[in-house]
């Protein structure tokens, strides 16, 4: 891996690499879109017999996978040994924005109709729900700063520490994902073994850090 990313130029990457990225991460709203397209005419769709369900549970799924793997970018990049994955860590985290706010949409238009009180209701009574949806907004402001002039407005170190909310916004998410996935489920502990590993490691480069200056 080391080897190919090597041979491969930065400038090439942005030009070549990152179109592909973007493209492979947009099939999954590909298939959503068509299904939903197949299931309007009434014809046979993967969507199964509750397509606002399946609608809510796929763009939740596909969020907490891009959450995640754009944690593990900067682990990724320190085992490999280089820094180019780190071109493709801003366009994850916006795709994981993506698709929680598909989520979103898909829960207020399709299960809630829009109706303000009863999804207020909702998110007061079900606390799977009042996670899920502190986490939404938790990543609002990270969607909105992640440009180049929000670093500048920001200062770099402000920024920083806005940008470390992901880390809770990655526990929250597995945290509803493991609410909301009743009885015992291999798929949503992955999850959280997943996240655990990200968190270590973080842990372990901010001692290993704090070590260098003490010293």
């Amino acid at each position: 891996m080391t080897t190919i990313l090597a041979s491969i130029s930065s400038k090439d990457l942005r030009r070549f690499g990152k179109p592909l990225v973007f493209s492979l991460m947009l099939l999954p709203a590909v298939w959503l879109t068509w299904n939903w397209w197949l299931a309007f005419g009434y014809q046979p769709n993967g969507l199964g017999f509750n397509p606002q369900e399946t609608s809510n549970r796929f763009t939740g799924d596909w969020t907490l996978r891009f959450l995640l793997l754009s944690l593990a970018v900067t682990p990724f990049s320190k085992l490999i040994g280089s820094s180019k994955p780190l071109l493709f860590r801003r366009m994850i985290g916006l795709f994981a924005f993506f698709y929680v706010s598909l989520h979103i949409a898909s829960y207020v238009w399709l299960d809630m109709l829009f109706d303000w009180v009863e999804l207020w209701a909702d998110v007061l009574k079900r606390i799977y729900i009042t996670v899920g949806f502190t986490a939404f907004l938790l990543l609002v402001p990270l969607a909105v700063t992640s440009t180049g002039g929000w670093v500048k407005r920001l200062g770099a170190k402000r920024w920083q520490r806005l940008h470390k909310l992901v880390y809770a916004i990655g526990i929250l998410g597995v945290i509803h994902f493991i609410m909301m996935r009743k009885g015992f489920q291999i798929e949503p502990l992955i999850y959280a073994g997943i996240l655990a590993a990200l968190l270590a490691f973080r842990v372990q480069k901010h001692l290993q850090k704090k070590r260098r200056v003490s010293t």
